[in-house]
């Protein structure tokens, strides 16, 4: 039975609540993370996953791809998660245990010249995750990168698979 043991064996499960940030303001997700971690006592898993549709992404093929459309995605995908990660990674540290989970397309290992500008960010975020793992090895906090090779819901680029999310939470 999921939930959180209680000193008395009892097992409860915790209660739902939203703590919503934009992830282009550091300031405001570091303060909503800490305003979860204040909540429940805690932050044992982050899973930091933005995503966006067509009309809010910007999509440029890899000769069309310039600097700022490469830093849109970097502010996204890369820059989001250090903040994250910053905001919780040293009390995970104290407690000896947690899990930084980073999930976002497969461009990161097999890039797909529709994505280009993502495609660039998506394998900077993958390979800092790849060295945090690493560089916390033997600390109880764990890293990790899913590379997920579709596009979650409908809508998604010409040519590119979808899935819909039901598909996907199985792979957590």
């Amino acid at each position: 039975m999921p939930g959180v043991r209680r000193p008395s064996g009892e097992r409860r499960s915790p209660a739902a609540a939203a703590f919503p940030a934009d992830v282009l303001d550091h300031g405001a997700l570091t303060q909503a993370l800490q305003d979860a971690a204040t909540r429940f006592g805690g932050i044992d898993v982050l899973e930091y996953s933005p995503g966006g549709s067509l009309e809010s992404t910007p999509l440029t093929a890899p000769s069309g791809t310039g600097p700022s459309d490469v830093r849109w995605a970097m502010d996204v995908l890369l820059h989001g998660a250090l903040a994250a990660t910053r905001a919780v990674l040293s009390a995970m540290r104290e407690a000896g245990a947690g899990t930084l989970l980073y999930t976002n397309g497969a461009g990161s290992v097999d890039p797909d010249p529709v994505l280009g500008n993502l495609n660039a960010a998506q394998a900077a975020l993958r390979n800092w995750v790849l060295g945090l793992h690493k560089e916390l090895a033997g600390t109880g906090v764990q890293a990790a990168h899913v590379a997920i090779g579709a596009w979650i819901g409908t809508g998604g680029p010409p040519g590119v698979p979808a899935a819909p999310a039901e598909e996907i939470a199985s792979l957590y």
